[in-house]
């Protein structure tokens, strides 16, 4: 098998897991093993149940619903853990591709130990191929990344009010 690269679909605009799970349904489609992790994601979405029946091994979840910024001390201490674990989890499973889902909040916000996240991206397997997504990646996010997507935000309807609707936007 061909090497492995690493993709980062980062910016303010909306499609960046859109992306990362494009990817996870092509390489599904190419017989490969897919393994997901969402960080700092509880909520239903739509294209992890569909992902997960096609076989990809999906790793999500927090406790509560609250954002990181809203949480106590105590709250946010539960999350790390957990989220912790979830990554501890999933690199138990032999992976074609591995999609870290909003690894950049992860890191920034300190739900994840920027050490593990690192060691986890620059150690990945000689063919297997490693997404990250998010907002504002670190700096070594940037330098190590094969493809580098920015996605900006120019317009959305939620600036008109509109809300997020069930097979768009989850």
């Amino acid at each position: 098998m061909e090497k492995g690269l690493i993709h980062l679909y980062w910016g303010d605009g909306k499609g960046k897991t859109t992306a990362a799970m494009g990817l996870a349904l092509r390489a599904l489609a190419a017989g490969r093993r897919v393994v997901i992790v969402q960080f700092l994601k509880g909520a239903k979405s739509g294209e992890i149940d569909m992902l997960s029946r096609l076989g990809a091994r999906i790793y999500r979840g927090k406790p509560g619903h609250k954002f990181v910024f809203q949480m106590n001390e105590e709250e946010k201490e539960e999350t790390r853990r957990q989220q912790q674990e979830l990554l501890q989890a999933a690199l138990q499973e032999p992976a074609d591709m591995l999609i870290l889902d909003e690894a950049c909040a992860a890191c920034q916000l300190h739900m994840v130990p920027e050490t593990l996240l690192k060691k986890v991206v620059m150690e990945k397997p000689e063919t297997q191929e490693l997404v990250l997504t998010g907002r504002d990646p670190a700096p070594w996010m940037k330098e190590c990344a094969d493809y580098i997507t920015e996605m900006h935000n120019e317009r959305h309807p939620f600036d008109r009010g509109i809300k997020a609707r069930q097979g768009v936007e989850f």
